[in-house]
């Protein structure tokens, strides 16, 4: 047995050591899987439209969000349905930060992401803070129908709050990505301005990923699945419920916080309407489909959702049923509230785990394969 990792010896996935066990990568295909899609990641902008990297840069900009979701729903099982009331408070929180202070909306004209990106996560946490006393009263679908009507009281604050918001209809710009003087959301001498934010957006989405991935494997981690598997065991155990729930929260709505702040900053434009029941129901999808509970499989989700649009764009020209059956072509966006809902209950119906569950089959096929049955 090597003594200094608690393996035994010819056993590469038997461990004596719970930290080995728990670490961060601890078989060398997880090493090499990782470090190919980083490296494939970061070349990809030299292969590929600049139209395609915009969407794969909102895709990254959505998973920071639906990893806060899953920290909260999928890690802690407490659910929520408010998830679009936390982005808008980020979004709104760095383009005030951001914004022209002689403008007709509220601006403060710090435009350097290490200020605004901070706080829109940080107000954003705040709001969770405040919600999250009621998930200790609450559970299952009444926590659920509290937090749909935080959507409800979101879009009324953004409507009816025109100095910070424009109003319906008007909206205002959203936060400028700009770093040390580097301005993303412009080309330079080297990158696009796409590139820029597809690059920006995928370093950002590692270091969230990497600290949801920690996160888990700590003890605060542990307790959430405690208190997900079975509440009244957690707190037989000294499991603080209300603290541990307030935490999860906490967090969760940091993430949003921030989400929302980069995907509008990508777009350059806020609209207080955006933020509605549709945009929950969105992140709810990414982790279902993608696989609750994981933070690969979430970002799975986030990626197939974000580009699931470009399908549907064309999807009415290729579906005789839609072309000849009905008197009315559906849209873009009502072809994707028709789509989420099927995914959602095809997925829970046949793959509850998503699309990690389908990878985890996959992996378990070839690795025993001749004997895979």
């Amino acid at each position: 047995m090597s003594t200094r990792t608690g393996r035994l010896s010819g056993r590469p996935h038997l461990y004596r050591s719970y930290g080995q066990e728990l670490a961060l990568f601890n078989t060398r295909p997880k090493i090499v899987g990782v470090g190919g899609l980083v490296v494939g990641a970061l070349l990809l902008p030299f292969l590929v439209s600049d139209a395609l990297l915009q969407t794969l840069a909102l895709a990254f900009a959505f998973a920071i969000g639906a990893l806060g979701l899953n920290i909260v729903t999928g890690l802690a099982g407490q659910v929520s349905l408010g998830h679009a009331f936390f982005l808008g408070i980020g979004a709104y929180t760095a383009a005030a930060i951001s914004g022209d202070p002689e403008g007709r909306t509220i601006g403060l004209g710090i435009t350097s992401m290490l200020v605004w990106l901070p706080a829109a996560g940080l107000v954003a946490a705040l709001a969770g803070v405040l919600v999250a006393p009621l998930a200790t009263r609450l559970r299952g679908l009444y926590l659920a129908i509290v937090t749909l009507g935080l959507v409800f009281i979101g879009e009324h604050i953004f409507r009816e709050w025109h100095d910070l918001t424009g109003g319906a209809g008007v909206g205002r710009q959203a936060a400028t990505p700009e770093l040390f003087g580097y301005v993303f959301s412009e080309n330079s001498e080297l990158f696009t301005n796409d590139q820029n934010l597809y690059l920006l957006m995928l370093v950002l989405m590692l270091v969230f990923a990497l600290g949801a991935r920690n996160l888990a494997r700590s003890r605060v981690g542990r307790s959430f699945a405690a208190v997900r598997d079975r509440d009244m065991a957690a707190e037989m155990m000294s499991i603080n419920l209300p603290r541990t729930k307030l935490v999860a929260f906490a967090i969760s709505s940091f993430y949003a916080g921030c989400s929302g702040a980069l995907i509008y900053s990508i777009i350059g434009f806020l609209e207080p309407t955006t933020f509605n029941l549709l945009l929950s129901v969105q992140f709810i999808a990414m982790v279902l489909i993608g696989g609750a509970g994981t933070v690969s499989g979430t970002i799975m989700g986030a990626l197939f959702i974000t580009l699931l649009p470009t399908v549907t764009r064309e999807l009415p020209g290729f579906v005789p049923f839609l072309s000849s059956q009905v008197t009315q072509t559906p849209n873009v966006f009502q072809l994707e509230s028709i789509l989420y809902g099927l995914l959602i209950v095809g997925f829970l119906l046949f793959e509850p785990r998503g699309l990690y569950g389908i990878w985890v089959r996959i992996r378990n096929y070839w690795k025993g394969w001749p004997f895979s049955y």
